[in-house]
């Protein structure tokens, strides 16, 4: 038999058998074998459990609506279970140790239901604790706070989706006590956070509901909880654990040299004299380039993957002068076929390459189309996932592509309650996420992606959600800084930041301060990309995009250092300012400076019409990068001086480059 500890703690007042029935909570602990953790029921309004390490609180969970005046009995496998007569919850203690690679002991336990039946929706809860403790990972956002205890989301379904530009966002939580929080892709998960009833808190529930699959009769919940002795080092367990780590890493030209994207400054209006005259101007005005980007409006309609003939009359003689200028030529693709593309689409329903609904439809809408009139493909099969890249093959070898920028992959597009796939266990449709960005990952290390789903390994970019050309948190600059962060904290090191100025939405393009501040932001980034033009300000625009594109490539051999080391140790390249502080409490709510490895400190001007900003230097000896002063960290350097030629950013002393 194992162990078993009970111990019976009365409230106040409360401390003989006899009157215990009469107390509003009583606590139970049990501890797990071989081990000093145990799981203590808390009986109250609610019922919680909470997970300790000796006499040490380490986390505390409220079930919000299972109850049940049963106690926790050994299961099969050395944890725990209770159950309702109905619904059983079972809790296992996965580790508990120190890990190598962390540096801390970790605590892990496994929360599962294994039976949630057709209309029931369990929902366990996590305080936030605002105001003490900060909150990061999570699901990348259109107004993407950092951290992120200050989003809300009610009953909001777990997938990757064009809402919120949701491109990316692992079922992972990390919080600056050193907790992280897991739920398992099998989970038809929806969340709650600061909604209506749950203000302070982050929940989790499982229903079988649209978008999941409501078919199924019994669907899965399970999560895990792990606590280290800071975030950093849960983190890198969560590595090791969940998130796993690239095999490889992108293209060093596309670190080193800009790309050049048609899109934000020419959006549909491309052809080859277009393309042309860009990479002329690029070259004119002494700019250097990784490669140039053909984006929308190329085809002979959605889908075809030919190019239109009155727009790319002859396409290989134009990849081949480009080349001969010194680019490289990449393309815009997508995963769907408009109706009105007639014959590859007949010809994909016919293969039954599309996804299709239950009632048999392919009807789905995306942006370039009108509702009912696009089909998208089905990457859940393995011929589909075949023909599309042969067809990719094809304008490689025979137009002169050298790679491709893949768009879309999130669920959003799929029909509704699609038919999918998938494999036994599955019951979402993320399985759809995973297979395209898998599929299209690979053509190599030039390709970018904007969506991402258990893909932490693939060698290649993962882009930014498009950015309007805004300054605050609707969409603007400040989020290109916080969703870097949260795409680093969910295990993508390697980030594609969006085009610089944004992308001039709602003719609302960037103006000469906003576009060399972004530029600026983007300088201790992974990669810079261009589609506003800095020769269309003015020549001190040209003057400062040079110095600060120069300043980018000076820094690559820095850059692809940290790129291997994602490749070894899943570490983030950019991580936030409390990755070397990881108990530092300001640092732990900086969002508008960021750190390129352990060595340089970003703390670009996000504010318009600033020309000063306060900086924060964590623990450790700082050079200016702009001078020669030197600080001793923890410091906040005020009204440092930042007129609009000037990054402000910070060196380690001792630095050193290779």
């Amino acid at each position: 038999m194992h162990t078993k500890l009970l111990l019976l703690l009365v409230a106040a007042g409360c401390c003989l058998w006899s009157v215990a029935s009469a107390c509003q909570s009583i606590e139970q602990r049990y501890k797990f074998a071989n081990s000093n953790i145990y799981v203590r029921l808390r009986r109250g309004d609610k019922l919680q459990y909470e997970l300790m390490r000796g006499d040490k609180s380490l986390q505390t969970v409220t079930f919000d609506n299972f109850a049940t005046t049963n106690n926790l009995v050994e299961s099969e496998n050395g944890g725990y279970k209770i159950t309702d007569g109905t619904n059983t919850i079972e809790f296992t203690l996965v580790k508990s140790g120190v890990v190598t690679g962390t540096g801390s002991d970790v605590t892990h336990v496994r929360v599962a239901r294994d039976q949630v039946l057709q209309g029931q929706q369990p929902r366990d809860c996590f305080s936030l604790n605002t105001g003490v403790t900060h909150w990061f990972s999570g699901p990348e956002q259109k107004q993407h706070y950092w951290p992120v205890e200050r989003q809300s989301h009610s009953n909001y379904p777990y997938l990757p989706k064009e809402l919120d530009n949701f491109g990316v966002g692992e079922r992972y939580w990390l919080n600056s006590d050193g907790v992280f929080l897991y739920v398992e892709n099998n989970t038809p998960l929806f969340i709650d956070q600061n909604s209506a009833g749950y203000e302070g808190k982050l929940c989790f529930s499982a229903i079988s509901a649209l978008p999941y699959d409501p078919r199924v009769t019994s669907a899965k919940f399970v999560y895990h909880v792990a606590v280290a002795k800071d975030a950093k080092a849960a983190h890198k367990y969560a590595v090791k654990t969940f998130l796993g780590q690239p095999t490889g890493h992108p293209d060093e030209r596309m670190v080193q040299h800009p790309v050049w994207s048609t899109w934000a400054l020419y959006k549909a209006e491309v052809d080859d004299g277009v393309i042309r005259d860009f990479a002329q101007q690029i070259l004119d005005n002494g700019f250097e380039n990784s490669q140039l980007e053909i984006d929308d409006d190329w085809e002979d309609c959605y889908g075809a993957l030919t190019f239109r003939k009155n727009k790319f009359p002859e396409t290989k003689t134009l990849t081949d002068d480009l080349k001969a200028l010194g680019f490289r030529v990449t393309l815009w693709i997508h995963p769907f076929i408009n109706n009105n593309c007639t014959a590859i689409y007949e010809e994909a329903k016919g293969l039954g390459y599309l996804v299709l609904d239950h009632e048999g439809s392919s009807d789905t809408q995306w942006w370039n189309s009108k509702a009912k009139d696009a089909a998208i493909l089905d990457f859940t099969k393995s011929e589909v996932r075949e023909w599309f890249t042969n067809r990719l093959k094809r304008l490689q070898d025979e137009e002169g592509i050298d790679s491709f920028k893949f768009d879309a992959g999130e669920i959003t597009w799929l029909p509704s309650d699609p038919v999918l796939q998938g494999d036994g266990s599955m019951v979402t449709p993320l399985q759809a996420v995973g297979d395209y960005v898998r599929t299209v990952a690979a053509f190599g290390d030039m390709v970018e992606v904007r969506s991402a789903q258990n893909t932490q390994d693939l060698p290649i970019f993962v882009r930014i959600v498009d950015k309007d050309s805004e300054w605050g948190w609707n969409n603007g600059l400040i989020t290109l800084i916080t969703s870097m962060l949260q795409m680093n904290l969910n295990g993508y090191p390697f980030v594609l930041p969006d085009m610089i100025g944004g992308n001039g939405y709602y003719e609302r393009p960037p103006n000469k301060e906003l576009f060399l501040r972004w530029l600026q932001a983007n300088v201790f980034m992974p990669a810079l990309q261009y589609s506003f033009v800095p020769w269309n300000f003015d020549d001190e625009t040209i003057a400062i995009s040079k110095t600060h594109t120069k300043l980018h490539a000076d820094y690559t051999p820095y850059i692809m250092k940290l790129f291997k080391r994602a490749v070894e140790t899943g570490e983030p390249v950019n991580p936030p300012l409390w990755w070397i502080a990881p108990n530092d409490s300001v640092a732990q709510g900086i969002y508008d400076q960021f750190l390129l490895g352990d060595d340089i400190i970003a703390a670009p001007v996000v504010l318009e019409g600033a020309t000063k900003r306060d900086v924060y230097l964590p623990e450790g000896e700082w050079k200016n990068g702009n001078g020669d002063e030197v600080y001793s960290g923890p410091i906040w350097i005020m009204d440092y001086p930042a007129p609009l030629d000037t990054l402000p950013y910070f060196v380690r002393v001792g630095f050193e480059m290779n």
